[in-house]
């Protein structure tokens, strides 16, 4: 590879949400993956904060959340092997997005890059894209925010 060519990546990581920004994340990482010839790794994390005490507590309420977010995430698998890239992981995880990709997906995965869109799909943006900065900030490998 010489100086001039981009580099090329062997495993991307992406996460996604509902957020406009996530699917375009998720385009990219996709077509970056195909491009490269990389490993897709797609991530999606239940966020509890997004739940009230009541529904927290229900094994029900959380349980039926969590298939809703992995029936998802395969619907995401699915279009990525449709698309043409031969390996293709997803994974779901609870938590803080930003802390959990960091601090558990990142080491257990090890991409060597992190696609992520730059606002996540509620509240007053979000906190204004904590999540995305936090990543950004934080993260052992390059990151790709998407707008």
């Amino acid at each position: 590879m010489s100086e001039l060519d981009p580099k090329k990546f062997k495993h991307i990581l992406v996460g996604v949400d509902d957020s406009p920004d996530a699917q375009l994340a998720f385009r990219y990482a996709m077509n970056r993956a195909k491009t490269d010839e990389a490993e897709l790794t797609i991530t999606s994390i239940l966020e509890s904060d997004e739940m009230n005490v009541y529904q927290a507590l229900s094994k029900d309420f959380v349980h039926g959340k969590r298939d809703e977010l992995e029936k998802h995430i395969l619907d995401y698998r699915d279009l990525a092997m449709r698309f043409g890239i031969k390996k293709v992981n997803a994974i779901i995880s609870e938590g803080d997005p930003g802390e959990t990709i960091i601090k558990e997906i990142i080491p257990e995965v090890k991409p060597d890059l992190l696609v992520i869109g730059s606002l996540a799909k509620k509240g007053l943006r979000k906190r204004f894209g904590s999540q995305a900065a936090y990543m950004a900030k934080y993260s052992p490998i390059s990151v790709l925010v998407v707008r």
